[in-house]
């Protein structure tokens, strides 16, 4: 009974605690619950939409060329080589001749219109002949004028009987009803649509085919598409048209049914009983065409141009095909890809997409059924998604904190993202990605939000507690994640800092007290700045001397890297310090650093009187003495061997083997060469001879060691730890160290 007493209290606590925050979640949800049914659109949302259909179409489309579609393509070097467009019909009575029967084509479809006569000169040669007094000259210039005196005809008699398809085009603006051409026989008549509710798109104008060419061809189909979304993008096109009641079929539709046989058939939805009846799929034979309310297909594009195979017609008409089998039972559509004759539309592939390209993917979908599709139920699935993953991340997201809210908030994307794919690669099926995306993410980012006010206040808390001990950057990640740090003792892995004014003392007494203070003052300012901005804590200074720290209170899994970069930018920081010293009259000063890494133990230690967040341990000492070997080896920084081991990217000389004062087991100094972004073949050069002087050095073969090491101060005349062992090696010669000497040099001082 107590327990769930304790339990419904704790509910009720964080209830009161979160209300607010919650509420707030639950308004967004029902602004996005509201944009799916449609009430009240978010703005923005459709285009959002848009962008993540058109990444999915792109990320899913395929790279293989479909053989059996060709596009005979009027590209520029047609127009160049054949005359500008429109050509002649005895042009066009050629190519089609030509694709038949010299290449045996299986369909011909035409992505061009021909509204109007084929204007000749033979009329104009007429009235020549009729002027003139020459009987023998009239009548051969009639039987040249014979001929060529009717293209059309010429051109209706290549394609009847032929399976072409003819496109023409129809209009939509109320304003202007242009009826021009003749239209072909509709798919269906007004009478077999009775009782049938689909949003038609009705035409109110065509530009057709004049009736010849119209009455010789085999079918024909409109090319147009009104259906381009508000981003001018085309996404779905209609595979029928009303016009006064009558339904005209497509380019690609005409040349599916051709190609495959057989008639049109609606699939109509709705009960016998219902007045509601509408068409969710178009069928043709075993191929089923998913349509919206427009009787409109989302295009099954590919992917980029190139899809499919494209044959210049000028190839054609000269026989300059390089693989003229590549044209035997395909499919073929006539169109154009010269910009000059503006049929170059935007699409989710391609910013700039052939149209002709357009039908040829409507057609490969409808012989591959791979349409993607809306069904009516997807509106109230994504509905129901919508609230189910609003409503849980709603009370889930407060509870969490930052690092969970994120992996819980990602893999939600992730579950989302790929539950999407999964339907849209697998089954075909288009559901919204977006708003359940944009949901999501609108929840976590206010969640954050909402948490970082409150953790604000906690971190002026955190910052007044701590602030002595860490930078401020610290106490930010203390704010949000309490978890990963402790005030407590503890022993863990970390990296220490020591740096030291060289010669100190002497400079000291150089200077009067305010001048001393000023000096420390310019100096340990962007020092330490340099340590917090490397995420490195101050333990202490001591006179000219600071530690520092990396891996607590916050831990650091960088902190020997850090550690690193901080010496590294503290010894550029020294080159501006001393400009400022020289300025004031005062020396340059050398300072030297010692870092050195391993478990060591860190907490608030003290007095009852007072405490400090320090670090103790031998690491911690041998760091220390690593500073104080700076100025022996000329060098300014030195690391300990386990700090080397620790750091990523980055080139280290062995200076020496060594025994500290007050450790009798023997340790590898190191100093930092130069990071894995400047090696170079020079500087590999010189470490590998370095280390070959160093091999012979402890073997005691001094002359070969001698000789290496006198080579690199010719090479490298600046560095001073050549000449160290060069002074070694002659005092080894006079007093060798003995048979069982371990390469160690022991320092006996601080």
């Amino acid at each position: 009974m107590r327990k769930k007493t304790a339990q419904s209290g704790h509910k009720r606590n964080w209830l009161k605690h979160n209300w607010l925050r919650v509420s707030l979640s639950l308004f967004i949800v029902g602004l996005f619950a509201l944009d799916t049914t449609g009430s009240t659109p978010l703005p923005l949302m459709d285009r959002f939409e848009n962008i993540s259909y058109d990444a999915r179409m792109r990320a899913t489309s395929q790279a293989k060329v479909d053989e059996r579609i060709v596009i005979i393509d009027l590209d520029e070097r047609s127009l160049t080589m054949e005359g500008h467009w429109p050509w002649s019909r005895a042009k066009m009575a050629r190519l089609v001749d030509k694709l038949f029967n010299e290449y045996g084509i299986l369909l011909l479809a035409m992505d061009v219109v021909f509204a109007e006569r084929d204007e000749t000169e033979s009329l104009s040669r007429l009235d020549q002949v009729i002027e003139t007094q020459d009987v023998a000259a009239i009548a051969n210039a009639l039987r040249t004028i014979r001929s060529d005196l009717d293209n059309d005809s010429v051109f209706a008699d290549s394609i009847r009987d032929m399976p072409v398809v003819l496109g023409y085009y129809f209009t939509h603006d109320p304003r202007s009803k242009i009826t021009k051409g003749k239209l072909p026989t509709p798919v269906m008549t007004s009478e077999a649509l009775k009782g049938i509710d689909v949003g038609f798109v009705e035409a109110e104008g065509y530009g057709a085919n004049i009736p010849l060419l119209e009455e010789a061809s085999m079918s024909s189909g409109y090319f147009e598409n009104p259906l381009q979304d508000d981003d001018g993008v085309i996404r779905r096109a209609p595979i029928l048209q009303m016009y006064k009641g009558d339904l005209y079929e497509s380019l690609a539709m005409a040349a599916a049914r051709i190609y495959v046989g057989g008639e049109l058939e609606l699939d109509v939805v709705g009960t016998p009983d219902s007045d509601y009846k509408a068409i969710e799929n178009i069928k043709l034979g075993r191929q089923t065409i998913p349509v919206d309310h427009n009787a409109a297909a989302l295009v099954p594009y590919r992917g980029k141009r190139g899809s499919f195979r494209y044959i210049s017609a000028t190839d054609i008409l000269n026989d300059t095909i390089e693989n003229p089998d590549v044209l035997i039972g395909a499919a073929a559509f006539l169109g154009t890809t010269a910009p000059g004759l503006v049929d170059l539309r935007a699409t989710p592939v391609a910013s700039v997409f052939p149209g002709v390209e357009i039908h040829a993917n409507l057609l490969a979908g409808i012989l591959d059924n791979t349409f993607k599709h809306r069904p009516a139920w997807v509106l109230g699935a994504e509905l129901l998604f919508i609230l189910l993953i609003g409503v849980l991340l709603s009370f889930m997201l407060p509870d969490l904190d930052a690092i969970w809210a994120t992996l819980m908030t990602i893999a939600m994307l992730g579950m989302t993202i790929i539950s999407n794919l999964y339907f849209w690669t697998d089954q075909n099926i288009v559901f919204p990605l977006a708003p359940s995306v944009l949901l999501i993410t609108a929840l976590f980012l206010f969640n954050m939000s909402y948490g970082f006010l409150v953790e604000s206040r906690s971190r002026n808390m955190l910052g007044s507690l701590f602030g002595q001990y860490v930078p401020e950057e610290l106490v930010n990640d203390m704010a949000s994640d309490p978890s990963h740090f402790s005030m407590k003792g503890d022993s863990r892995d970390m990296t220490v800092l020591f740096s030291d004014i060289r010669s100190f003392t002497n400079l000291s007494e150089g200077l009067k007290p305010e001048e001393l203070s000023k000096l420390l003052n310019i100096y340990l300012t962007p020092m330490t700045a340099t340590v917090h901005e490397h995420r490195g804590t101050i333990d202490k200074y001591i006179g000219d001397a600071m530690m520092a720290f990396w891996g607590a209170p916050v831990k650091d899994p960088k902190h020997a890297n850090d550690a690193l970069a901080a010496a590294l930018e503290m010894m550029e920081k020294l080159k501006y310090i001393n400009r400022q010293f020289k300025a004031r009259g005062w020396p340059d000063v050398k300072i030297g650093i010692g870092i050195n890494s391993g478990v060591m133990n860190v907490g608030n230690m003290g007095s009852e009187f007072r405490m400090a967040y320090t670090v103790l341990g031998d690491e911690v000492n041998l760091a220390s003495r690593l500073e104080g070997l700076t100025k022996q080896y000329n060098t300014n920084i030195i690391i300990g061997e386990k700090t080397r081991d620790r750091i990523t990217n980055y080139y280290f000389r062995e200076l020496d083997r060594v025994r500290v004062k007050g450790k009798d087991k023997p340790v590898k100094i190191f100093e930092p060469y130069c990071s894995g972004d400047e090696i170079d073949h020079f500087r590999l050069e010189v470490l590998e001879q370095y280390y070959d002087a160093l091999q012979h050095y402890r073997r005691q073969q001094w002359d070969a060691a001698m000789h290496l090491f006198a080579r690199l101060q010719q090479r490298e005349p600046d560095c001073l730890l050549y000449g160290m062992y060069i002074k070694r090696i002659e005092l080894y010669r006079e007093d060798p160290p003995g048979d069982d000497w371990d390469g160690v040099f022991t320092h006996t001082t601080k």
